[in-house]
């Protein structure tokens, strides 16, 4: 497997691929960042055309072991951000 893109390498296909211009394209993806911590944080789903869909989730409490020790230690409740993949992106990757 190859390295993942950077944010850079993304800008410049995607501006390559558009025409438009790299600071454009790095305002437009910088919106949807912002767009999608609003929504989430607000109404607790974003969704992605043709990507997938951010949801917010609740963990409960619950007890794991530390590995190094193996002392038990409770893990306290919290939010957590889970992203699903839409069904055409997994066609299309798999």
């Amino acid at each position: 497997m190859s390295k993942p893109l950077t944010m850079n390498q993304i800008i410049k296909k995607v501006s390559e691929k558009t025409d438009l211009p790299t600071k454009s394209v790095k305002a437009v993806l910088n919106c949807i960042n912002d767009l999608a911590s609003k929504e989430v944080k607000s109404s607790g789903t974003f969704r992605v055309c043709n990507l997938g869909k951010l949801k917010l989730i609740n963990r409960k409490a619950r007890m794991m072991r530390n590995p190094s020790t193996g002392k038990q230690m409770k893990v306290p409740a919290k939010k957590v951000v889970k992203f699903r993949v839409s069904k055409s992106l997994k066609e299309a990757v798999l």
